[in-house]
């Protein structure tokens, strides 16, 4: 399936992303699979993108980001910013960077590491789609790869909303289906979807 994504680039180009399926397609089955619990919708990725893009130059990290869909669709739609995703799993972080590969996409970066282990000041906007949830559902996992314990989700929370809080005025946050958890008072909400479950915040 790897190979399918170096050797069919034509496929890959911008103009051919016009659906969740289509996007998904170039990965393997297993991934595919995962899709629509774990990967961010492309709507919902245009709508975050261009908030958390306002400004040309922004960078804007997705905090848990899997094989990169959020960042690479972001980056499609808003050259003028850099996405970068930080995922501790070394199989998907491959395959972001292989994806972007194929695709000739220069503003998408990939981190492979704990987001704790980076530094959050590099980055002026985040993206959330509750990484930490996983921590507390045992029937969804992506897999068993990594620790999973209610401690740690508690833990990230607060090691998130300590970093958020430390962040300048006007730093933007969005995030979907969170617990809110991780967002700290200092965050006001501005706008959000029908259902609530996307949230775009400004730093007072």
């Amino acid at each position: 399936m790897l190979t399918k994504l170096v050797h069919h680039k034509d496929a890959l180009q911008p103009t051919r992303f016009i659906n969740d399926a289509a996007f998904d397609w170039h990965y393997p089955e297993r991934i595919q699979q995962l899709s629509r619990r774990h990967w961010t919708p492309m709507s919902v990725t245009r709508k975050a993108a261009a908030f958390l893009s306002n400004v040309p130059g922004k960078k804007v990290l997705d905090i848990g980001s899997g094989v990169g869909k959020f960042c690479l669709v972001a980056a499609q739609h808003y050259p003028h910013a850099t996405f970068y995703g930080v995922e501790q799993r070394k199989e998907l972080h491959r395959l972001a960077l292989t994806t972007r590969d194929a695709m000739g996409i220069h503003n998408a970066d990939f981190i492979h590491g704990n987001f704790t282990q980076i530094d959050l000041g590099e980055y002026d906007n985040f993206y959330f789609y509750n990484s930490f949830f996983e921590n507390l559902d045992n029937n969804d996992r992506i897999d068993h790869q990594i620790e999973y314990s209610s401690s740690l989700y508690v833990y990230y929370s607060r090691y998130l909303f300590k970093a958020l809080d430390s962040r300048p005025s006007g730093t933007r946050l969005v995030t979907f289906h969170s617990s809110e958890n991780e967002v700290p008072p200092s965050f006001q909400v501005v706008d959000t979807s029908h259902d609530y479950q996307l949230k775009m915040w400004i730093k007072r």
